[in-house]
């Protein structure tokens, strides 16, 4: 039992299909929290994963047995705040100790009013989603919830038709990166991650981000070397707006680069299709393989649709190749298009947390821009 739990009230989590888990909330909770219930199977960075807007809407469930052990810092977040509804942990950890630490993760949490449980069986309940499929689920103060409690479960949209991009976007245009710096990069704020904008200025870029609804001729009007679609929560399909933006993109001529949200994004535009994962992939162990090389990637991901194909391709989009696949469940990880410089890759080469063996993605797109490569 976590130290701190010791002074912790009862709580629950609900789900919809009824299962009740109990265990211990670390704050005073308002409201409940009411959201689709993921798991992640990353063993650290946590921090990275509260804050990473893909994350946006759902209640985070840590299959690693214990966090908060190394506390959180000013220089990790992902975005500006924590983007979870909730977090779920089998043992919350108050004592904290690295070098780089500010404080402990539940009162950085506390603030964002994210709430957070502890002692839950977190493998049952990782099996569990697994064998249904993701659900929905409630994160209640007590030990019993109420008819109040299940009207609130009954009432929370489903993440299929969601779109969450044009709620995490920047409202505003903003650079990132040195005004002298030799190739600018127009990124589509989707759900962006910082690491991303990091990734690009240590290869000598400056990024302009943009509203993921900026019409294409104002992006291309900032004479940009290659447009980059980022990563984002919610429906692809409920992205209606950008398909038309990034065919225009294309159209002109401009080099782009998506990644998740991005990715997908890319596979509707030029015809394709996505359909929602039964329990989607979120963490740092995924294997992918690169067709073309037949290497092996271990990568990080975090989403919950993908794009409809297979080795053979993308139905009704003749225009995309596929590039990588998943091989724990053979799905879609990686595209590109047949005559242009235009690709997508479904994990996260910047990785923050995760491996860093797709690292390279980056410097491939600066290749197509004419960039040089200098990290």
């Amino acid at each position: 039992m976590s130290t701190y739990s010791l002074h912790a009230a009862p709580g629950f989590l609900l789900l919809e299909d009824g299962t009740l888990f109990l265990g211990r909330l670390h704050a005073p909770l308002e409201n409940p929290a009411v959201a689709e219930v993921v798991f992640t199977t990353g063993m650290s960075g946590y921090q990275e994963t509260f804050t990473d807007p893909s994350f946006r809407g759902q209640i985070v469930v840590m299959t690693a047995p214990m966090i908060g052990n190394y506390g959180v810092n000013a220089e990790d977040p992902e975005s500006a705040a924590p983007q979870v509804a909730g977090v779920v942990v089998r043992e919350l950890s108050v004592p904290y100790s690295n070098w780089r630490a500010d404080e402990a993760l539940q009162p950085w949490l506390q603030r964002a009013q994210v709430p957070v449980i502890s002692e839950i069986d977190t493998r049952r309940l990782t099996r569990h989603l697994r064998t249904v499929g993701v659900l929905r689920g409630l994160i209640g103060a007590g030990t019993e919830p109420t008819e109040a409690h299940r009207a609130l479960l009954a009432a929370c949209p489903s993440m299929a038709g969601l779109d969450l991009a044009s709620r995490v976007s920047t409202k505003e245009r903003y650079v990132w990166g040195s005004p002298d710096a030799p190739v600018h990069i127009v990124a589509y704020d989707y759900g962006i991650k910082r690491n991303i904008l990091r990734m690009f200025e240590e290869r000598g870029c400056r990024i302009t981000v943009v509203p993921s609804k900026t019409p294409a001729r104002e992006a291309l009007a900032l004479e940009p070397d290659g447009v980059f679609l980022s990563n984002g929560p919610g429906d692809p399909e409920a992205v209606t707006y950008a398909p038309a933006i990034i065919r225009e993109v294309v159209e002109a001529g401009k080099p782009v680069f998506g990644i998740c949200l991005g990715h997908q994004l890319l596979g509707i535009t030029f015809g394709g299709r996505t359909t929602k994962l039964p329990y989607g992939h979120r963490g740092g162990n995924h294997p992918v393989k690169d067709l073309a090389s037949g290497d092996v990637l271990i990568t990080s991901q975090n989403h919950g649709f993908a794009v409809e194909g297979g080795e053979e391709g993308i139905p009704g989009a003749p225009d995309l190749e596929v590039t990588h696949l998943n091989l724990n469940d053979g799905t879609v990880e990686g595209l590109r298009h047949r005559t242009r410089p235009v690709f997508g890759v479904q994990y996260h080469p910047e990785a923050a947390p995760g491996p860093h063996d797709a690292v390279p993605h980056f410097d491939e797109f600066l290749a197509a821009v004419g960039g040089l490569a200098t990290a």
